[in-house]
């Protein structure tokens, strides 16, 4: 499977509300998570639970577009950027657009960065 398929794969699961499982499956051990402030969140277990923190605070998920998705299999590289159509419980309905990059060792993320706007 290539690296292309795996990350369309991840994002098919966000669309289809499974993107946990997904984190199951390509996420290493110590993955270290790039947030959009630039905090750094290290290993697996912590990085599931502010996911699980993520998905807790969100009251209806309306959709995920991916707008671009590419993958330089030589260097185990992809990136994403897409738009997801969010309400968050007790608030407003918002659009989150960002690019996702992500650096593979083996069949399994290593490190992801966000770039995001709000």
């Amino acid at each position: 499977m290539s690296y292309l398929d795996k990350i369309t794969d991840i994002y098919d699961h966000i669309a289809q509300g499974t993107a946990l499982d997904a984190f199951e499956e390509y996420y290493g051990e110590d993955v270290v998570m790039v947030l959009e402030d630039g905090t750094e969140v290290e290993g697996k277990d912590t990085n599931r639970e502010r996911e699980n923190e993520f998905f807790d605070s969100v009251e209806a998920f309306h959709g995920i577009e991916v707008t671009s998705i590419t993958s330089n299999e030589e260097e185990a590289t992809t990136a994403v950027e897409s738009a997801m159509d969010v309400t968050f419980k007790g608030g407003d309905r918002v659009s989150l657009e960002q690019v996702a990059v992500q650096h593979w060792d083996g069949d399994k993320i290593a490190r992801e960065r966000f770039y995001a706007t709000q």
